[in-house]
């Protein structure tokens, strides 16, 4: 079986299990930047948690970018590596300000995403998919963001090399998965990876997956569905 007949497989049988997700309406650009930020290695709960600790203490942008270091760091705890994220947010704004004179994000949404990457990738923090989930989930771009769930699903299905790096990984999905998909099968797959295929201690037994994955098949000592 191809990779990209693997991809159409798996999008299948995911949005069997878990139905279409629902496209929310436009936000604003920034603040979804920044709470992307905040779910950098934490759970939803607990970036929701900081997100709404962080509006409530700082409702503008103005103010955000005003307070001490510190008082971000405070605000954002209860998602985890607070002072680096308040760092990264603190350094979002004052790039904002710098080079645009506002905090006006809507603009990303007009502008070619390989553009917009390749300008944020200069900021510390905000690596390619903490940009495109922004692009897809706000402006509707076609890009596929790739978090850590992805990335293990797809080596573990074999879509993209074992060693492959991040930026490698957006590579080929963007190629293997039809763009009209991207949408769907992204937040489809990070359920599957919570719920299913788990880093440490995977559910192969409770997996629609399993004749397609080299994982497994490994661990087995066979081999996945040819």
């Amino acid at each position: 079986m191809t990779p990209q007949e693997k991809v159409r497989l798996a999008d299948r049988v995911l949005a069997e299990r878990y139905g279409e997700p629902v496209k929310h309406g436009p936000r604003d650009p920034l603040w979804a930047l920044i709470k992307t930020i905040l779910s950098q290695n934490t759970s939803d709960i607990n970036r929701d948690r900081a997100y709404e600790r962080l509006r409530q203490r700082f409702p503008t942008p103005e103010a955000l970018h005003k307070a001490p270091l510190p008082e971000i760091a405070e605000a954002i705890r209860p998602g985890g590596l607070a002072r680096q994220k308040a760092e990264r947010i603190k350094g979002l704004l004052d790039y904002l300000q710098s080079r645009y004179g506002s905090y006006d994000l809507s603009w990303i949404c007009e502008r070619k995403p390989q553009e917009v990457e390749e300008e944020f990738r200069k900021l510390k923090g905000i690596g390619p998919k903490t940009i495109k989930v922004v692009l897809l989930f706000v402006c509707g771009h076609p890009v596929f963001p790739a978090d850590t769930h992805i990335t293990r699903i797809s080596k573990r299905l074999g879509l993209v090399p074992e060693k492959a790096g991040s930026e490698k990984v957006h590579e080929i999905l963007e190629k293997l998965v039809p763009p009209d998909r991207y949408y769907p099968f992204h937040l489809n797959l990070i359920r599957f990876g919570r719920e299913i295929c788990r880093a440490r201690t995977p559910l192969c037994g409770r997996c629609p997956l399993v004749p397609i994955c080299v994982f497994n098949a490994e661990r087995k000592g066979g081999q996945a569905s040819a």
